[in-house]
């Protein structure tokens, strides 16, 4: 399993537009994908499940991901957050 921790940096959090960002990366991989907020973990696959989280700017995040393409899936589905400005960029 691979694991990063990430720190939500849109002024909204992540809300609609940066969840599905989110949602459309992670359903891209065979591997399991979730995110955690506040002991709470969910499918990042799922649009509902990630909202569920009400996740505010500024927060951190776990995301989390196992299966075949681990490796590539947390860096891919990282590099994308960044791109579009979701998280922050190391």
């Amino acid at each position: 399993m691979k694991e990063i921790s990430v720190t939500v940096v849109d002024p909204v959090g992540l809300h609609a537009r940066p969840a599905t960002v989110a949602v459309n990366a992670a359903s891209k991989f065979k591997s399991e994908v979730k995110v955690g907020y506040k002991g709470r973990s969910v499918n990042m696959k799922s649009i509902m499940g990630v909202m569920s989280l009400g996740i505010p700017t500024q927060s951190e995040i776990t995301i989390s991901c196992e299966g075949e393409d681990e490796d590539v899936a947390i860096e891919a589905i990282a590099q994308v957050l960044k791109e579009q400005k979701v998280i922050a960029a190391d």
